[in-house]
């Protein structure tokens, strides 16, 4: 920073002397009065160690730039392990999607299976229910053309012993006709 000032100054001091007229060393020469306050700027400057702060604000700067940079990068490297535990989570949750599907596919298929079991053990059950109905319904018909049979029986009876009716006869032929009827019966 020093050379560069100096290479400055001499640059300077080079070329007001050569633009001003008359003697240089005079302090009617503009051009050597504001050579001196630039001098005695300057050497102000350098006498509060100003290029000295100054370098030592732009070096605390590049250190806070340098802390935020690592900052920086350390919150990326973060970042980047939740974004991989993210998609190794993101990968389990799907394989445990994709298990839990199966078994709810397999659940689906162990009833489905249960179901048709059921459903046939019910149309078993069904036709023997069934069968035990029309077997009734057959005993119950069987039961009603016996009872038929023997009143229509009876009343061929009732007619024959009417015609061929003599009061002796008639009470032998009705004791004999209840036992007749009684053994049909059982």
């Amino acid at each position: 920073m020093k050379k560069i000032l100096s290479g400055t100054s001499v640059a300077l001091v080079a070329s007001p002397a050569l633009a001003a007229s008359g003697p240089f060393f005079s302090l009617y020469n503009t051009n050597f009065v504001v050579l001196l306050a630039f001098l005695v700027f300057v050497g102000i400057i350098l006498w509060v160690k100003a290029p000295a702060k100054l370098g030592g604000m732009l070096d605390a700067r590049a250190a806070q730039i340098k802390a935020d940079l690592d900052e920086a990068r350390s919150l990326r490297d973060e970042a980047r392990a939740i974004l991989v535990s993210f998609e190794a989570k993101q990968q389990e949750v799907e394989v445990q999607s994709a298990r839990i599907v199966e078994a709810a596919k397999n659940e689906a298929q162990a009833a489905g299976t249960q179901a048709k079991a059921e459903i046939k053990a019910s149309i078993a059950r069904r036709m023997v229910a069934a069968q035990e109905q029309i077997a009734s319904a057959e005993a119950a018909a069987i039961r009603q053309v016996r009872e038929q049979a023997v009143n229509v029986a009876i009343a061929a009876a009732t007619e024959v012993l009417a015609s061929q009716a003599t009061t002796a006869g008639v009470a032998a032929s009705i004791d004999d006709a209840i036992v007749q009827v009684e053994a049909k019966l059982h």
